[in-house]
């Protein structure tokens, strides 16, 4: 499918800071990038540097006062919906060295506070099959409510308080599959049919030999996921970081299919 992706940022600072954004799409081999655009006001020159595993890029820049930024982009996204039943999981001491660090826990994705958990309820499971029951239990027992976490919560507070949004669904997620010793990462991402729309937070197991998407949300198709960018955990996958404080003022995002 052909998607079409319109992104604006528009923020007050309170003093002259240094901006770190994540807001191109990622050229990979499921989802191919024809053309895009980003545009800031009140910030110095732009200078982009490769993300994690070189997918996607990051970019620098300075502002003060009043910053905004509009990110325009079409993409071919080639990527059916893939089901993870049945998938085996691999042998750990076969994983490439990139996949690795992603068994381990970090800051939002305590995995190793669930592992007693995830054994005694999962254990029967393997793989994809294991990953899937996951998931489902996450929709289940999680409620999507708008607000109700902020940027320190993490998957043992999402875990606790039983509700959060798609970034805490997704370190739910990602922190349960690595203390089932899947490798598991978050994904920075726009979304078709996301209702509302706007930047969408999933995660990626690593099954069979290969990264697969999973929305613990269950709000978006998987098959019209746009990757951003990958990471550990939303540390490393955050739209815009502010080396500063700035005050929000609007922020939309607008996907659309056009073919």
């Amino acid at each position: 499918m052909r998607l079409t992706i319109d992104a604006s940022l528009d923020y007050e600072l309170t003093e002259p800071a240094d901006l770190l954004l994540a807001l191109e799409v990622a050229q990979m081999h499921d989802q191919h990038l024809i053309t895009d655009k980003l545009v800031m006001w009140g910030v110095e020159p732009l200078v982009p540097i490769a993300a994690d595993e070189n997918l996607g890029r990051r970019t620098w820049t300075r502002g003060s006062g009043r910053i905004a930024a509009h990110y325009t982009a079409t993409v071919d996204v080639v990527r059916p919906e893939a089901a993870i039943a049945g998938l085996p999981a691999g042998d750990k001491r076969a994983l490439p060295a990139l996949v690795v660090p992603y068994l381990f826990p970090s800051r939002y994705c305590e995995s190793d506070r669930f592992e007693t958990l995830v054994r005694r309820d999962f254990g029967n499971l393997s793989g994809g099959d294991q990953v899937a029951a996951i998931a489902d239990w996450i929709r289940s027992h999680v409620d999507y409510v708008a607000g109700t976490s902020d940027a320190s919560t993490t998957a043992t507070d999402c875990f606790i308080a039983r509700q959060g949004v798609c970034r805490d669904f997704a370190h739910l997620l990602v922190a349960m599959t690595r203390a089932a010793g899947i490798p598991a990462r978050i994904v920075a991402a726009y979304a078709w049919r996301l209702n509302p729309n706007d930047f969408h937070a999933v995660a990626e197991v690593w099954l069979d030999g290969a990264w697969y998407l999973v929305d613990a949300t269950g709000l978006a198709p998987c098959a019209g996921i746009v990757r951003i960018g990958v990471g550990r955990d939303a540390t490393d996958i955050s739209f815009l970081t502010v080396f500063g404080t700035a005050r929000l003022i609007a922020q939309r995002v607008a996907v659309a299919r056009i073919d």
